[in-house]
């Protein structure tokens, strides 16, 4: 049922967006602190959702279905918010359209693959990536202004953030290979069907 814990906190991800929005919109470090506290607690959801679900056994298909898209929805709005703001420290911008871009490959992938009933499974390396993910753009939605806030103005937290963004980058383009490949070969075992179609019959006399 939507109304299911695991279901709320999923659900959690999306309703977190807006305000999440306004306080990146704010420009102020407290606000940035706010934005980067938000979205590490909205991330977190992403792990006890799933803890929560498979412990009680109430596993279901409109969770299933909208784990992902809450997932890729907070990351996206995280990314675009970033770069929209011109918060992406250097060269920050190109690991983030990396990032982008395997969201909707893997999307596609996985709608292709629901169609002949195979599921693409989650590996340890695409948790690793999420990890790095969420923890870089968390890092990067704080900056040095919002470090400051909490006392720890003397790291360098953008450079942080930067660092671990390159990391999922990276993360990103073998474990998205890896769907690819999967995706490659299950399309390379279809059989074309044979249509009769009047477009593709010719008209004999």
């Amino acid at each position: 049922m939507p109304t299911d814990l695991p279901n709320l906190l999923t659900l959690s991800r999306i309703l977190a967006i807006p305000l999440l929005v306004v306080f990146v919109a704010i420009r102020a470090p407290w606000a940035d602190m706010a934005a980067c506290a938000l979205f590490s607690a909205a991330a977190i959801t992403d792990y006890f959702d799933g803890k929560i679900a498979r412990d009680r056994k109430i596993v279901s298909d409109f969770g299933r279905m909208l784990d992902p898209i809450a997932d890729k929805l907070l990351v996206g709005a995280a990314l675009m918010l970033l770069a929209g703001f011109d918060r992406l420290p250097n060269w920050a911008l190109l690991p983030a359209i990396v990032i982008m871009l395997r969201e909707i490959l893997v999307s596609g992938l996985r709608e292709y693959l629901a169609g002949i009933n195979f599921g693409l499974p989650v590996t340890a390396l695409a948790k690793w990536k999420t990890g790095f993910q969420m923890g870089a753009l968390g890092t990067l939605l704080a900056g040095d202004s919002g470090a400051a806030v909490i006392g720890l103005g003397f790291l360098p937290v953008s450079l942080i953030g930067e660092l671990m963004l390159w990391t999922a980058a990276a993360l990103t383009l073998v474990t998205g290979w890896d769907y690819l490949a999967a995706g490659l070969r299950h399309a390379a075992r279809e059989t074309p069907a044979h249509t009769s179609s009047p477009a593709n019959r010719l008209e004999r006399p």
